[in-house]
């Protein structure tokens, strides 16, 4: 059995699609922005963490790093898993193995402490990308795409609200509480999902070995995937080195805001959940290689405003918005097109997608906290634009080159 036989088998098996409710379809949502969530409260209180510890910038960014790491660990060889277990008793023990990593943290006594369990608090975040495909499953053929299209948005908004919370939280008693709140929100949702379920059929008899050999088959006989993949990291590091580092900003001259005004930067992101439906029309309507360029422009002209932005707060919100739009948008672009390779193996494809994208963006945050320790906030502008003109450069050979990976493969291609 090659590597798409095994992934059809896996995918067309367990819960057949007989429709799901809107509440079933509501709680779905709720679950995969809570999970989410989890990668997203360190960021604007970093600076709050580094002072508790007597960290430097770029240590106190280790923890953001840690957690995209273990995402796409969790990403590569947790995901896999549901096709083989039922998720049902499944999610569960992953929430509450997360629960300890967030209990752990608001209990650090150290900054290594902090830094080894954002490893544990990422993999289990990877919860999210096991609740998206079984919704999808529960859904009937023509209802699918929206209900998918909801559980993706809980998920967003999951993702921009969790750094305003977190402000929030942090500022009014301490960002230990944001780490234990946490860890009370994974057990009861634990206990949630663990009661209401829906039970699933037999699992395939496929070796875990195997699915991820299948993964592996994907990636290296799909240059389409590689290339999106490409974009995709390119992408997400400029967006972590922007958010890893702006805390600091904020938090110094002429600024000098407390955690719970920085967590609102982060409903300034909602633009990139705005834009979204937009990218997807326009994908629909094979303007892929179009978009690709736009949202790669975007990406790297967003550093300009983000820079001036250093001294200006209406540059620094300017320069978000763009941001923001731009990464979105290209993610947006980058799923329409590798989700057209073969629909029989989209959550093979989308492992191999997004780990690579959250290893992107763990060496993202990376580099941005080293920037900034070394280079202050210029030096963090300069290496987000050359992300930015990467992408772009990129997405204009191709579009010079009519790069296949473009245009809808072929019946044989995706079957």
């Amino acid at each position: 059995m090659d590597a798409s036989e095994t992934v059809e088998t896996s995918e067309s098996s367990g819960t057949k699609g007989a429709g799901i409710s809107g509440g079933m379809v509501l709680l779905f949502a709720v679950a995969c922005g809570l999970a989410v969530a989890n990668l997203y409260y360190a960021q604007p209180i970093l600076d709050n963490i580094a002072r508790t510890f007597g960290a430097g910038t770029a240590t106190a960014g280790l923890v953001v790093t840690l957690s995209q790491i273990g995402y796409a660990v969790g990403l590569a060889l947790l995901v896999p898993l549901g096709d083989i277990l039922h998720r049902r008793r499944m999610i569960p023990v992953v929430l509450v193995a997360t629960a300890v990593g967030l209990i752990a943290s608001a209990l650090s006594p150290t900054i290594g402490v902090l830094i080894a369990v954002a490893l544990l608090v990422g993999a289990g975040s990877t919860v999210a990308q096991m609740l998206v495909p079984m919704a999808a499953s529960l859904a009937t053929d023509s209802s699918r795409g929206r209900v998918v299209g909801r559980v993706m948005s809980g998920l967003l908004l999951g993702i921009l609200l969790a750094r305003t919370v977190s402000g929030l939280i942090a500022g009014a008693t301490s960002w230990r509480v944001v780490y234990a709140a946490a860890a009370v929100l994974m057990v009861v949702l634990a206990l949630v999902l663990a009661r209401v379920l829906p039970a699933e059929g037999e699992r395939p008899a496929i070796g875990y070995g195997t699915l991820l050999r299948s993964t592996v088959a994907l990636f290296l006989g799909e240059p389409i995937l590689r290339r999106r993949i490409l974009f995709g990291a390119l992408g997400m590091a400029a967006f972590s080195v922007f958010w890893t580092t702006m805390a600091f900003v904020l938090s110094g001259a002429p600024y000098h805001y407390g955690d719970a005004a920085i967590g609102l930067f982060g409903l300034v992101g909602a633009a990139g959940a705005l834009c979204a439906t937009l990218a997807g029309r326009w994908a629909d309507r094979d303007l892929t290689r179009r978009t690709t360029t736009v949202f790669a422009v975007l990406m790297a002209a967003s550093f300009l405003p983000l820079w001036l932005g250093g001294h200006d707060l209406a540059m620094m919100i300017v320069g978000v918005l763009v941001l923001d739009v731009g990464v979105q948008g290209l993610q947006v672009t980058n799923q329409s097109i590798i989700y057209r390779l073969a629909p029989h193996a989209r959550s093979r494809i989308n492992s191999a997608y997004m780990v690579c994208y959250f290893i992107g963006g763990a060496l993202g945050s990376a580099a941005g906290s080293w920037c900034y320790a070394n280079h202050r906030w210029a030096g963090v502008c300069v290496l987000g634009a050359g992300l930015g003109v990467a992408a772009v450069g990129l997405a204009l050979h191709d579009a010079v080159r009519g790069a296949a990976h473009t245009r809808a493969p072929s019946a044989a291609q995706a079957g």
